[in-house]
């Protein structure tokens, strides 16, 4: 299509995968291109404005902010800031540790190949790195669907979830 789009006046895609059109969007130059939506309506559609770079935050990139933002200011939803902890770390593992820590993988058994390999020419994490993951790893099991059943009741204490969002940022930003 981008080679298309060089050698004509005007190309129109039309999709329904959002992933396909947010690549193209990236793809092509800021100001030869427009983006719409086709909304249904009462009677009929609607052809709107679309802000393509809005659809391109992803899940990740907002629990990246509402992290900072809970760090720098100690505002915000405190249950909200807890349950985005260990998405925020399995999202990082996913981009860093591509080949092992692969989709529907844990941090758990994650962590415990780490462990197998320390001091091995095939380490993943140093044993600093491991200690610091299962801290961080209990704590935001606490809030965990998947760990704790009843992590919606779990007692937050502001001090201590300051701490280990910053801590979570710290592992995931470097």
């Amino acid at each position: 299509m981008c080679a298309l789009a060089q050698r004509v006046t005007q190309v129109i895609v039309l999709s329904h995968s959002k992933p396909f059109l947010c690549a193209l969007w990236e793809g092509t130059d800021p100001t030869l291109r427009s983006a719409f939506t086709l909304e249904r309506a009462t009677s009929g559609s609607t052809l709107r404005g679309w802000d393509v770079n809005q659809d391109l935050i992803t899940d990740h990139d907002r629990r990246h902010a509402l992290l900072r933002d809970y760090v720098h200011t100690a505002q915000g939803d405190r249950r909200e800031v807890a349950e985005a902890l260990r998405p925020s770390l399995e999202a990082f593992m996913r981009v860093a540790y591509p080949q092992y820590f692969t989709p529907g993988f844990l941090l758990g058994p994650f962590r415990g190949l780490c462990e197998q390999r320390v001091n091995t020419p095939d380490q993943i994490l140093d044993q600093g790195d491991i200690d610091e993951l299962r801290r961080l790893t209990d704590y935001a099991n606490r809030f965990h669907h998947d760990s704790n059943p009843a992590y919606r009741t779990q007692a937050i204490n502001d001090t201590e979830l300051v701490d280990f969002a910053r801590r979570t940022l710290a592992f995931t930003t470097r």
